[in-house]
Formats: C-alpha cells, sequence, structure tokens
C-alpha cells in the first residue's frame, strides 16, 4: 500500500528521510533547516514523504511562492512594448504558484524516490494528490488560491521524462528553460597548472589578464565569525546583483549566508575578496558530495570590471574543485558566455508547469517563453 504524508517542517520530517537522500546535500535535513531559518520572505515550505508498506521510500520539497509584481521584473531599461507584455505576464502570475523543488538553485533538487520500492506512476501519483492536498491546505487555512503548478529542473535525459502521461494527465506543460552550465573536472587536471597547460593561446591569456587586473585583491574563506561579522556587505553585495537580474522570484535575507554556514559548516563556503583589508566581493560554494555547486555572489560595483571580479570567481570556483578532487562544477544557469569561455558546458534543462486557469494554461507556454528571457549567447572553445 502506497501513502503520502505531509510535513510543514524539516523538524517533523520521519526517520529515513536523509538516508534517502544521503545524494543530494541539498534534500538533507540540515540544508533544509538553514534554508527555513533564513528563507525568502515569499516563500513557504512543505516536504512530502511517501511510503510503501509504512517504509519511506520517496521524499519531495513543495514550496508556496507569492510573486508580486515588483519583485518579478526589476528596474531595467525596456521599450513600451516590453514593458507592456512584462505587465500581462507579471498579472497573469502574480499571486501563488505552487513549486515542486527548490526556487532558490539551479538544479533538480525537489524529489527522490527508491524506484527497487516504487513505481513511477506510484510516486508521482502521490505526489500530484499531495499537491492537491496542499493546495487545499492554502486555501483553507490562509484563503489563497494557488494560480500555477511547476515541477523544476530536469535536464532531457532524465528518466522522469518517462512518466509523461502522468504530466499529460495532470495537463502539465513542458517548458525549456535556460541551461544548467557544467564543468567536467578532467582526470588529468591534478592542480589548477593542468587545466591551465589544457586551454588554446587565447583562454591562457585572458586568464593572465584577469588575474594582472585583480591586482592587490586577496581571495580568502570567511570563517562563521567573518560572515557573521560581514553580514551587511555579503547581503549589499548580493543584492547589487540580484537587482540587476532581469526576472527574479525571491530575494534573500540578509542572515542567509551565515544560517548556511551554521547548519552546513565544512559543505558551505563563503570565499572574501579583500581590498588592502576592505571586503570587495564573495561567492559562495556547496559541495555535495563529488559536485561543487556554486552559490550565490557578489560585489562592490565599482570594482567589478577595474578587477574583472565576475571571471576571477569562476577560476578561483574551478580552481577549488581540482584542489578537492571534486568531479564537476555546476555553474548554474545566467552569463553562459562567460561560463563557457573557462570551459563549461550547457546542459538544456526543462521544467512541467500549469495554469489552474483552464483558459490561461492553453496558452501558458507562451506566457512562460516571455517570463523565461531567452539570452543570446556565442559558445567559446577555450581548449585546445
Amino acid at each position: 500500500m502506497t501513502r503520502y504524508k505531509i510535513y510543514a517542517s524539516f523538524n517533523e520530517l520521519p526517520l529515513g528521510w536523509d538516508a534517502l537522500a544521503k545524494h543530494d546535500v541539498l534534500l538533507q535535513s540540515h540544508y533544509l533547516q538553514a534554508m527555513e531559518e533564513a528563507t525568502p520572505t515569499n516563500i513557504q515550505w512543505f516536504y512530502i514523504g511517501v511510503f510503501k508498506n509504512e517504509a519511506l521510500e520517496g521524499i519531495a520539497i513543495a514550496q508556496r511562492v507569492q510573486l508580486y509584481l515588483k519583485d518579478m521584473f526589476r528596474n531595467t531599461q525596456v521599450s513600451c512594448i516590453k514593458t507592456f507584455f512584462k505587465d500581462v505576464v507579471s498579472r497573469v502570475l502574480k499571486g501563488n504558484i505552487l513549486v515542486v523543488g527548490n526556487l532558490t538553485h539551479t538544479g533538480q533538487h525537489g524529489l527522490f524516490y527508491n524506484p527497487k520500492a516504487l513505481l513511477k506512476t506510484e510516486f508521482f501519483e502521490a505526489i500530484f494528490s499531495a499537491l492537491d492536498d496542499i493546495t487545499d491546505r492554502i486555501k483553507n487555512n490562509q484563503n489563497k488560491k494557488i494560480r500555477a503548478v511547476a515541477l523544476k529542473d530536469f535536464f532531457k535525459d532524465d528518466a522522469i521524462h518517462e512518466a509523461k502521461a502522468i504530466f499529460d494527465s495532470e495537463n502539465l506543460h513542458q517548458v525549456y528553460v535556460q541551461p544548467n552550465m557544467i564543468l567536467s573536472v578532467r582526470p588529468e587536471w591534478k592542480t589548477f597548472q593542468d587545466y591551465l597547460q589544457s586551454l588554446n593561446k587565447k583562454y591562457r591569456d585572458r586568464y593572465k589578464r584577469a588575474r594582472k587586473k585583480r591586482n592587490s585583491i586577496k581571495t580568502v574563506e570567511m570563517d562563521l565569525d567573518a560572515i557573521e561579522k560581514h553580514t551587511p556587505e555579503l547581503h549589499r553585495f548580493y543584492m547589487n546583483v540580484s537587482n540587476n537580474a532581469k526576472f527574479n522570484t525571491f530575494v534573500l535575507p540578509e542572515n542567509h549566508f551565515y544560517s548556511l554556514k551554521l547548519q552546513l559548516k565544512e559543505n558551505f563556503k563563503v570565499f572574501g575578496y579583500y581590498l588592502k583589508g576592505e571586503l570587495v566581493g564573495f561567492f559562495t560554494l556547496i559541495l555535495n558530495n563529488e559536485d561543487l555547486e556554486t552559490y550565490f555572489l557578489g560585489y562592490d560595483k565599482a570594482h567589478q570590471y577595474p578587477n574583472q571580479l565576475y571571471l576571477n570567481m569562476l577560476y578561483d570556483m574551478l580552481e577549488f574543485a581540482i584542489s578537492n578532487q571534486l568531479k564537476k562544477v555546476v555553474y548554474a544557469r545566467t552569463a553562459m558566455e562567460i561560463k563557457s569561455s573557462v570551459g563549461a558546458k550547457s546542459k538544456p534543462m526543462v521544467v512541467y508547469l500549469k495554469h489552474t486557469n483552464s483558459f490561461l494554461n492553453g496558452i501558458f507556454r507562451l506566457i512562460f517563453k516571455l517570463m523565461n528571457p531567452s539570452e543570446d549567447w556565442q559558445v567559446r572553445h577555450p581548449f585546445k
């Protein structure tokens, strides 16, 4: 017999949750605790356990996200026509959506099940029943209607697509989103110098120029005390980058990085960029078994271009992965061309989604295309 149970907090999770999620730090309870204690104000967390014969065999994260007009599209210079379309998109999506997955992180970190115990159909039927239950709870307890449902982010070759018949029965569209940029660390790269030797001359010279422009900026790993001390600057630098995004669905609270370091400890890294003792930028990393998940970063705008902070951060992230014998760097989406220039490859991703209004659901592909900005970029080929 298959059944599901919904939990409202990490501290309610059943025994066996972390054992089932051992392959993914971003599904484990200490990460979920950190996120709950420092989550964006417009996100509410739910957790779904799927049981077979009383044993926990499947898990999922669901987020209720409240979208606001002012947060979705930031202040960017656009034409009147684009402004009109953005206003239409915002009004269609404004309100509450239910996301299976983690909106704050690129990739499929939202669900997992034991295929030896559960059929795909059993697992997803339980998940969709749970989503209906969560939708009713939100309506009854908070008088809020869920306007859209989404399952994110899946690679093209993910086994989830074998369950397409179930998604079709739920009226979900399959929609492409911006790709995930991933750099596989080659086995022969024992040191960062090995990576540099694998670059062609153009991109080795590019690296040298970036390092030269960094000048006397020093990269220092920040411990918990340093993160706490510099929390206001870290948040301000993060907002410099966040506000530059064309489309956004949340804002991290000020204590976010401190909370992650407190709970994840050595699995969460914060590296500060210091110029003459003053913090001018930072980047963060999550160690996820053999993968290095790049996370949020930020910088003082005055130093970004003169010191090529962003490009130097990409190199430093890769150097950390090589030095720690990790297998790949997940650079996530956005800024695809510059990530391609250091060797990352684009991996297409899809989401499944639907609008709860049947008419709007019929045109949701078009709406989502407007919401998800396309980005023309040139693939770079840095290696010999």
